[in-house]
Parts: structure tokens; sequence; C-alpha cells
């Protein structure tokens, strides 16, 4: 390990290895690393994302697509069933990925551009001298480094140190968090097109459960519960989990097991700084209403490692610069799209069984198609006259765009 490059990027998932790689085609000389002894283990998401969106930045590969979905469909806490075209039914609809291969695909990806990558590596600590992130302190197989460079990149997931280091306030509040447990189940008898979400205060508080394909009678099955629910339902979502497995599937055999957090706070106050920038959960650019982030963090990851590129080259590396180059070019997209989503998460969280039976029975006739975010909305707001004024913000926006 050398002990100077120009980018050092904290994190080899999606958003680290896009950072990476688009800042080492850029001519950067980056080092690229990841705390486990390997890149995409353990899998910590439910492994879908919209196949447009993927292909901005990859092309398709079989090796890591699973399953090849349709659509998907969304049970309400009654049974009501809403189905769903791909095109519509949000970002994380479309491929269902093996993230152990993908993940290392991205990192290869980054490395066949010129970036260094190590992995059984941590950073420990940050390098700050006159207010500026000036390189990272590491680890590697229990040995010590001191590594300079002009950016450090904290792509560093939900638990970020990086931001923290540097004086950002990443904490989350337990109503910006889903605490969530994932099980992959063989030995299911399923519709391997098309994913399922069920929804409910029982089911999942402040959440929902989700059932991702991965052929071959396997899927991946979930729970996402609000962590501010947790405590008034006296219930961890594992205990859902198993609730619902044992109803619903009770014939599958676990084959593995994960648990963790997702940001769905809407994006930190900001993601730069002197020396440094945060891109994917570490930025909390998840989906506040899915929890998803791939897509998003790989978005973000690109237009950090083009900041990185013309920052340095302009030899001016300052927080004012990185919010120029940076910050306020991903707000302006994607930052405003998870602005929104933000809205539509805290008006449905308030939501009853009830209230979201009576939405489910106003949408199940619909063919949608044919149908576009505004009919969405007029559809919800007959069924649900108080969402006319909780989404009036969203409202107006799709207004303004004619969506």
């Amino acid at each position: 390990m050398k002990s100077r490059y120009d980018v050092i990027v904290v994190g080899a998932g999606p958003a680290g290895s896009i950072t990476a790689k688009t800042a080492a085609e850029k001519g950067l000389d980056v080092l690229l690393i990841e705390k486990r002894q390997e890149i995409g283990d353990p899998v910590r998401c439910a492994e879908g994302v919209g196949k447009e969106f993927l292909k901005n930045h990859v092309e398709i590969d079989k090796q890591w697509i699973c399953a090849d979905l349709k659509g998907s469909r969304i049970y309400a806490p009654d049974g009501t069933m809403i189905e769903m075209a791909e095109e519509i039914a949000g970002g994380e609809v479309g491929y269902v990925l093996e993230r152990k291969i993908f993940d290392r695909f991205l990192a290869e990806n980054a490395a066949k551009a010129g970036a260094e990558v190590r992995v059984k590596t941590r950073a420990t600590g940050l390098i700050i001298e006159d207010g500026f992130v000036r390189g990272a302190k590491l680890m590697h197989l229990g040995e010590e480094f001191e590594v300079r460079a002009d950016i450090v990149i904290g792509a560093d997931g939900v638990e970020s140190k990086i931001g923290r280091w540097a004086g950002i306030d990443t904490c989350l509040k337990p109503i910006d968090i889903e605490t969530c447990a994932q099980y992959l189940v063989a030995g299911l008898d399923i519709d391997q097109e098309f994913c399922q979400f069920y929804i409910g205060n029982e089911i999942a508080p402040g959440g929902y459960i989700w059932i991702f394909p991965k052929g071959e009678g396997k899927a991946n099955v979930g729970v996402g519960i609000l962590g501010n629910k947790t405590g008034k339902f006296k219930s961890r979502p594992i205990d859902h989990l198993n609730n619902f497995i044992e109803k619903h599937m009770p014939e599958g055999k676990i084959l593995e097991m994960v648990l963790g957090g997702v940001p769905v706070s809407g994006s930190i106050e900001k993601t730069s700084g002197n020396g440094l920038m945060l891109v994917g959960d570490a930025a909390r650019q998840s989906d506040p209403i899915t929890g998803g982030g791939i897509l998003n963090a790989m978005d973000a990851g690109k237009i950090a490692g083009e900041a990185a590129f013309e920052a340095i080259s302009a030899g001016d590396v300052s927080e004012e610069k990185l919010e120029e180059l940076y910050e306020k070019r991903w707000r302006e997209g994607l930052g405003h799209e998870i602005d929104m989503s933000l809205i539509v998460k805290n008006c449905f969280i308030k939501l009853d069984d009830e209230e979201l039976n009576s939405l489910a029975h106003s949408l199940k006739c619909i063919k949608f198609e044919r149908m576009r975010l505004f009919d969405l909305l007029q559809a919800l707001f007959k069924a649900n006259k108080k969402l006319l004024w909780d989404l009036r913000v969203l409202f107006k926006d799709v207004m303004k765009y004619n969506l």
C-alpha cells in the first residue's frame, strides 16, 4: 500500500465501487478499501433493482441476475391484492441480483479502470490538518498505516464513521431507520416473475414484508419495521418474519439469515466537507419509502467520482468547491426524488390498517400499465381525502412536471 493517493474510497459496495471506477477512469490514483474479507458478503438487501436504471451504469450480465421480474404484487392487511407492472412498480422491481457476484463485478470494474482494491482493510480514523481531511488512518491485517489523499470519500454504509469523524452529524433517530431481518428461503412454490409486498401495522409496523424471487424455488423473504414502532408493538423484526414464514410458507427451508438497518430518513444535512464526500447509505441516499438504495448509490457514486476529478484538477478540494461539484448536483436530481419520497413515507406511516385497506380497495381494479403518477394520486385522494392535504407538496410537484 502506498503512502499517498489522489482519492481514498472507504467501502466497496455499489456506491464505493462506482465512485472509484469513475475517478480512476478520469486518471486519478484511487485506493478502494473494504473492511470485510469478501466484497458483497454478507448480503444486506433484498437485491431488487430497476432494469433501465441499472443499464445506465453497467452492461447486463446474466451471471449476476437471479430473476427477471414482470412486476410486483402488493397485499393490504385484509389480503386485497394490487398488481403493478414493472415499469411503474418502483426502482426496486426489475431484476433480482446475486449481490455476492454483482458487488464483486463492480469492484473488478473499478480495478480494471486503475483503482487499487484492498479487502480486509478498515479505516480507523481520519488525518485532519488545518480543518481539511488530508487522508485516513488504516489497518490492514493488523498493521497500521497513515495514507494521505486529496479527498477521502465515505461509502461505508448506514453505520458510517467517516462523516462523523469529519464532524458531520450522521445520527439517526428511531423513526429514521428500518430495522430489518431477511432469510434466503428454498423449497418455495411461488411465482418467480413477481415480487410481493405485504403491508399492515400488525404484520410489519411502519414497514413491510417482502418476497423477492431468486429462481429455482428460492426467494429473499424479509421484513423491515420502523425503529420507533418496535417498542410500541413489543416485538422484534425477526419475530414478525418468523410468524409470516410459519403462516405463508411452512414448507420453506431457511438457508441464510441477515440482520441490519436501512436509513429511511431522507438525506443528511450535508454530504461534503473540506477534502471529504459521503455517498450511498453513508449519505442517507436510500429511498425513504422502500429503503432501496443500490441505484441511488450508483448514481451518487458517479457524480462523486466526477466531482473528485474536477476538484483535484482545479487544485481546490474545499467544502465550497465540493458542494458546487457534488452536493448541488446530486441534490438537484436524486435529492429531489428522495425529498418527495420522504413526504410520502411520513404520510403513509400514519395510516391504520383500515385506511390502508380502503386505499387498496380503491386501486384494485385499476389498469396500472396505463396510469401516470398523477392518475394514481387522484385515485388515492378519492379514497382518502386527508391524503390531498398531507401530500399537497407532492401533488403540486406532479402538476408542475405533468407526470
